[in-house]
């Protein structure tokens, strides 16, 4: 199960990393914290994202999200159950 995990970290990173160029990314699987929740017995996970992105200047919160969203929506819902982010502009950290 680490390895699916794993696999799934590396993909959300390559598809972060592929469309919004981020200058700062972290992904962290937290599925543990999530076991025996409804969303986990459909095998989907849970992860946390920090990403900082030239890309995020001048956008709104929920635009950024949409952003990171639309970059992985191959996966949610079926491996990503929950995705938290935290989304900034270089020039907000």
């Amino acid at each position: 199960m680490n390895q699916i995990r794993d696999t799934r970290v590396a993909r959300i990173r390559a598809a972060l990393e592929t469309r919004l160029a981020p200058v700062e990314l972290v992904v962290d699987d937290d599925s543990a914290a999530h076991a025996g929740h409804a969303g986990a017995a459909s095998g989907g996970g849970h992860y946390n994202v920090r990403i900082v992105s030239l890309q995020f200047e001048g956008l709104k919160l929920v635009t950024r999200h949409r952003l990171v969203y639309d970059s992985v929506h191959d996966m949610m819902h079926k491996e990503i159950h929950a995705l938290a982010i935290t989304a900034l502009a270089p020039s907000e950290i």
